[in-house]
């Protein structure tokens, strides 16, 4: 079976590679990307292919019988570029499509939630046969800022004490490396989340606990948290999606103890001590 890899270059796509080189050979990766050339190093076959871009779609699809679509970074833009993905896997004859969704994406508050839900949408609607992987945050959104945060002495966020099921970009890998090499996935939704679920002033806790500093949790308004995002240089658009997903999560847009992820992986989800441990050194 050949497996096609949309966003093969970015951060959940190389991981997503890696884990399926270990059950496939490469000869049955396709990794689907804006810069072939930027590809070279994932050992694979590489495809120019751009979400926005539907000239080329169907020819950089062909012979693919599974394709994993990673959800596009643009927010926004996202609709219309997934609908291109599908109508040109329905028309090159991809067999298989399967999608990295949000948590609780048809029940879900958070902004980011209705490009998901419209992706999904599609999907059933276009005779492919789909698997919906809803993912949960990664640990790595929280803990990119970890760095930042003990410079500045405190963790600030919007989300409460909304309890949050984050894992790892490479959980998440691991779960569609093994989604996509065995049976029995067809047409089926999976809410898929960390083990551990923890609030953004336990997070700071484990910060305080390994770094041996004071680092406590302020919480602020939604607007305050744009605001300050704004101000430590993030795009406006970006910090209002960020502020947005923090005050949903304090909500419980990020929670869910089904432990689906680990079952689906074969083990226990990256704990986050062993997260933030990695974004101390």
């Amino acid at each position: 079976m050949k497996i096609g890899i949309t966003g093969a270059t970015g951060h959940l796509g190389q991981l997503v590679i890696a884990k399926l080189k270990t059950k496939t050979a490469p000869e049955n990766l396709v990794a689907l990307v804006r810069n072939p050339e930027k590809a070279i190093q994932l050992g694979v076959e590489a495809r120019a292919f751009d979400y926005s871009k539907s000239d080329g779609q169907v020819d950089a699809l062909k012979g693919i019988d599974a394709l994993l679509l990673i959800s596009g970074s643009e927010v926004g833009q996202r609709i219309s570029q997934h609908q291109n993905v599908i109508k040109a896997a329905k028309e090159s004859g991809v067999k298989w499509i399967v999608y990295t969704s949000l948590l609780h994406a048809a029940t879900s508050e958070m902004a980011l939630a209705p490009e998901h839900v419209a992706t999904e949408k599609a999907l059933e609607e276009s005779g492919i046969t789909y698997t919906i992987l809803r993912n949960s945050w990664y640990t790595e959104n929280y803990a990119a800022s970890i760095p930042g945060s003990v410079q500045a002495g405190a963790v600030i966020g919007s989300a409460g004490e909304g309890k949050i099921s984050s894992a790892t970009r490479e959980d998440y890998a691991e779960a569609a490396a093994a989604v996509l090499t065995t049976d029995g996935h067809e047409n089926k939704i999976y809410e898929l989340a960390g083990d551990e679920a923890y609030t953004l002033s336990e997070f700071a806790a484990e910060i305080s606990r390994q770094s041996g500093k004071d680092i406590p949790y302020h919480n602020l308004s939604e607007a305050d948290f744009t605001a300050a995002l704004v101000n430590i240089g993030l795009p406006e658009g970006f910090a209002q999606v960020l502020a947005d997903s923090d005050a949903k999560a304090a909500k419980g847009a990020l929670f869910s103890d089904n432990k689906t992820l680990s079952q689906l992986i074969g083990h226990p989800t990256t704990p986050l001590a062993t997260v933030v441990k990695s974004f101390l050194v």
